[in-house]
């Protein structure tokens, strides 16, 4: 096995322990009206690396997104079709499961609405599967997904994001734990059914939740 790989299945068990054992766990509930801090969350100033060991390079010339499943207008963005996209900025708070968080995140990109306006799911999606170009997989409600300050971001705090933290794009996700914000998006999928992803099928929980501490699936 290569180094990466060591490191990648090293990262695993270890996520796998820490839900197993309830590891970060306050039992302590927050209030999102009232609480700017989830329970048990430090905040930092930083912007902390985390993955799977493997950080792909897309340039943007060979970068894609594909938008399809129970869509009426599938569609396949190039870069120069993402961008074309009216743009929004947002500013939000970040919350990782590993227990840090960081305030007031500036991210300009292109937001969910738009995208649901573009493709228009069918009656019957429920789900949002989201399909990273280094095989991560995570999954949200269509509720979740469509909230305001959602969007697929390709800015942050002014600069491109960089490779190691999900660029030339990535999800933005706030509410939830940031491991749903997939890094590297390459397809996003309308389902009527949940596909638990990479995380969530090794103890996770499936909706990730910070104000009710939904680290875990048990």
């Amino acid at each position: 096995m290569s180094d990466d790989g060591q490191k990648k299945e090293k990262l695993i068990r270890s996520k796998e322990q820490w839900a197993r054992e309830g590891r970060l766990l306050t039992g302590k509930a927050g209030d999102r009206e009232r609480d700017r801090l989830p329970p048990g969350q430090r905040l930092v100033t930083t912007w902390p690396v985390l993955d799977l060991g493997i950080q792909p390079h897309i340039p943007t010339d060979k970068w894609t997104l594909t938008i399809d499943g129970l869509v009426e207008n599938p569609v396949v963005w190039r870069w120069d079709d993402f961008m074309a996209q009216p743009q929004v900025e947002d500013v939000s708070d970040i919350h990782c499961v590993t227990q840090w968080s960081r305030y007031d995140n500036r991210w300009n990109g292109v937001s969910t609405r738009h995208i649901l306006a573009v493709v228009r799911p069918l009656p019957e999606v429920r789900h949002v599967i989201l399909h990273s170009y280094d095989g991560y997989t995570t999954n949200v409600t269509l509720e979740h997904f469509s909230d305001e300050d959602c969007l697929v971001a390709h800015t942050h705090d002014g600069q491109l994001i960089s490779r190691e933290h999900g660029g030339p794009a990535r999800l933005v996700i706030p509410k939830f734990y940031f491991w749903k914000s997939a890094k590297w998006i390459r397809r996003i999928e309308f389902s009527d059914v949940d596909k638990p992803g990479f995380w969530e099928v090794r103890g996770y929980h499936n909706e990730g939740d910070p104000w009710n501490e939904d680290r875990y699936s048990s």
